[in-house]
């Protein structure tokens, strides 16, 4: 091994040095983030305690709404069809999306709420598993719905029990599927601060934005499921409904269309309202994207919808009402006696 001396030996080291010392340094600012401070709404205490009870007020119907469904599609009889079947499970969706999102909400309109890394993470991963699920729902709610009314004849030995099963069962594996995904593409980048979330919950956008890591990839990846999967199932509802249309055109009385058509219009509503919204969420470009605009969209369909369906499916639904008046007059009759 040679020694050469002067200040041309030197140059070569000393530059290498100097990059690996800066590179060091910046390796060490990097601190690697282990809570997320979500920021919610608004700072005005007055404010902060309007929204609280219009918010606690929405969880509260909500719950009560959709579980409501739910006990009262499994204690009537009359309602033991297919069609009931799986809308007790979009149902019980909507109670367990609201239940993910709307007491974090209720927290962050007091104080400036600090999630750790693994809570935000099992938040997004419920949210996103809610959200894909009932995707993959709706349209197997259309599909029932395009059956019965195309094929009324053959509709029971259609839907089977193993039917409804396998087709649920197809949907919440849909929405696990996506979730998996979406998760680990999002908690796999990495946040080194800073560590405020200008939103009410770990959602996808403003983590995004957190990142210190290039998230071209995982923004591709991301992308690209989650607008797959409103695509497909959109295509799937469109598809299903030119059939419906169809079927319902070849009826011959005026009548006979109209209650024909009934039977989808609460559907065709909550379909309009939830992929509006998630179209309007995920598809738009960052160009045109707003966390605050954001954010009202979010409340519309993690907190407006799943409140709002179970009167979409019940009002205009005389099957749901009578059983409802069942249940009363017996709790009327059980409180006399």
């Amino acid at each position: 091994m040679s020694w050469c001396p002067g200040p041309r030996c030197l140059l070569p080291f000393s530059s290498s040095s100097s990059q690996a010392i800066e590179e060091s340094m910046a390796e060490q600012n990097h601190t690697t983030v282990t809570e997320f401070i979500l920021i919610g709404f608004t700072d005005h205490p007055k404010l902060g305690v309007i929204l609280f009870l219009v918010f606690l007020s929405f969880y509260i119907i909500t719950l009560l709404g959709n579980m409501g469904m739910v006990l009262l599609i499994r204690l009537d009889a009359r309602l033991h069809m297919p069609m009931y079947f799986f809308l007790s499970h979009l149902s019980l969706l909507d109670a367990c999306y609201s239940s993910v999102i709307i007491p974090q909400i209720l927290v962050t309109l007091f104080v400036r709420t600090s999630v750790s890394y693994n809570s935000c993470a099992t938040q997004f991963f419920f949210f996103t598993v809610c959200a894909g699920t009932e995707c993959f729902l709706l349209a197997v709610m259309v599909y029932d719905r395009y059956v019965a009314i195309s094929s009324p004849l053959l509709y029971s030995s259609a839907m089977t029990p193993g039917t409804r099963w396998g087709l649920v069962a197809g949907a919440y594996s849909g929405g696990l599927s996506g979730a998996i995904l979406r998760t680990a593409c999002t908690f796999t980048l990495s946040f080194c601060g800073p560590n405020e979330i200008n939103f009410f919950f770990c959602d996808l956008p403003p983590l995004l934005e957190l990142s210190c890591s290039d998230t071209t990839t995982s923004q591709i990846l991301i992308l690209f499921f989650g607008n797959f999967v409103i695509l497909v199932n959109a295509l799937v509802i469109l598809v299903s409904y030119l059939f419906i249309i169809r079927a319902i055109l070849h009826v011959k009385s005026v009548g006979g269309r109209a209650r024909t058509f009934s039977t989808c219009a609460s559907h065709l509503t909550a379909v309009m309202l939830f992929f509006g919204t998630l179209t309007f969420m995920y598809m738009r470009s960052n160009s045109n994207k707003s966390l605050e605009e954001d954010k009202v969209v979010s409340v519309f369909y993690t907190v407006v919808i799943p409140m709002l369906n179970p009167f979409i499916y019940s009002l205009r639904n005389k099957e749901v009402k009578a059983a409802f008046r069942k249940v009363i007059n017996r709790l009327q009759i059980s409180q006399a006696m």
